[in-house]
């Protein structure tokens, strides 16, 4: 291969890194192109689109508000499209109200929106795609959408991506790097060592926290635990996660040896911003799942397998595991993780997270 070719091949994007870039965009409030052959879109989604972008959009004519089938049904918006709804924007709407279509924590605030009117026939799987693509984001699912014509998307600078580069069923591939580690003294009783990982897709950031030497050749007593700023930094009493993370370090401390695998995967992979709109729901009478569906969202978000590749970049592969939930020695499992042992980690109840504790139990499996 000569050195032209070669400076080619490292110029092409991935299709990982292609998504990557995408996503980012919408993240950042700028929109994005989904093709398919002749079929094309350009999306950008109503949380955050700044507000001149917004305006360019809604002067076009042909631009609808992209819903899922669980939004539009709240909003009483007939659905056409199995899992969505593609709503016609009306010409004297104004930017609140589309933001308040697409954001259920608004409803007690703006609670009249309709009646709405949804776009019926023609194809909707740009439209399904870029909520899909939003959802990944951390966004709520609700996308302008305006379809481009063949020389419109010639002349786009944004990002593109193809419908067929992307499989919305197909969980992304885990790539981590372990990026920098440190000494960080916990407890006296015990030396613990803190390991740094980055996604390798410009993602989030993951740590590990080691107490004292585990043997790799032994199962190890470890906590894959989701962070939660407003439980295991405040203290809120709505969750049980500092009280399971302070139980997990003190048996840990005094085994004189674990794992704290600490995944940033606030509200359930949902984002913190979208864990405070569902707070808010729940506010409303709300369950935390029902809130999670409300905001477009499954039960759980989070990807488990995360918490696997750390302990397999630390040369971990059997485990002794600190949860409640079944769900996480599945995945762990699957991922070559041998888990010997489940240790419940059952905290105290309170009065605010009672019905939380319940729901963990009922809907999600959690044996508490």
């Amino acid at each position: 291969m000569d050195r032209r070719n070669k400076t080619e091949m490292h110029l092409t994007l991935r299709k990982d890194e292609v998504l990557a870039r995408i996503l980012s965009d919408m993240r950042l409030g700028i929109p994005v192109v989904i093709k398919d052959n002749d079929d094309a879109c350009v999306a950008l989604p109503v949380e955050n689109g700044s507000l001149p972008r917004m305006r360019e959009f809604l002067a076009e004519g042909t631009t609808v508000i992209a819903l899922t089938r669980r939004r539009a049904n709240t909003l009483k918006a007939r659905v056409y499209d199995d899992d969505l709804a593609r709503i016609i924007i009306p010409d004297d709407a104004s930017l609140d109200w589309v933001r308040a279509i697409a954001d259920p924590s608004r409803d007690l605030q703006v609670p009249w929106k309709g009646p709405l009117e949804t776009e019926r026939g023609g194809k909707a799987h740009l439209h399904r795609m870029a909520i899909e693509l939003a959802r990944k984001a951390r966004l709520l699912p609700a996308v302008l959408v305006r379809m481009l014509q063949g020389e419109e998307v010639k002349k786009t600078r944004l990002s593109c991506l193809e419908v067929e580069d992307f499989d919305q069923k197909q969980k992304p591939d885990i790539s981590l790097e372990l990026v920098s580690k440190s000494t960080l003294p916990i407890s006296e009783k015990v030396p613990s060592i803190i390991y740094l990982f980055r996604e390798k897709l410009g993602g989030d950031e993951h740590c590990a926290i080691v107490f004292g030497a585990p043997p790799r050749n032994k199962p190890v007593l470890t906590r894959l635990h989701s962070g939660c700023f407003t439980g295991d930094v405040l203290g809120s009493l709505k969750c049980d996660c500092q009280s399971q993370l302070h139980l997990a370090l003190k048996r840990m401390i005094n085994n004189e040896e674990g794992i704290l695998l600490y995944i940033n995967q606030e509200g359930r992979g949902i984002g913190l911003i979208n864990k405070i709109r569902a707070y808010s729901l729940q506010d409303q009478g709300f369950d935390t799942v029902e809130a999670n569906h409300r905001l477009g969202f499954e039960d759980d978000e989070r990807d488990f397998r995360l918490g696997s590749e750390v302990m397999k970049l630390l040369g971990y592969r059997n485990a002794r595991l600190m949860t409640n939930n079944p769900a996480k020695i599945t995945i762990l499992e699957s991922q070559g993780i041998k888990v010997h042992e489940r240790i419940p980690i059952l905290t105290a109840v309170n009065k605010y997270n009672a019905e939380y504790m319940a729901v963990k139990a009922r809907k999600s499996g959690h044996r508490l």
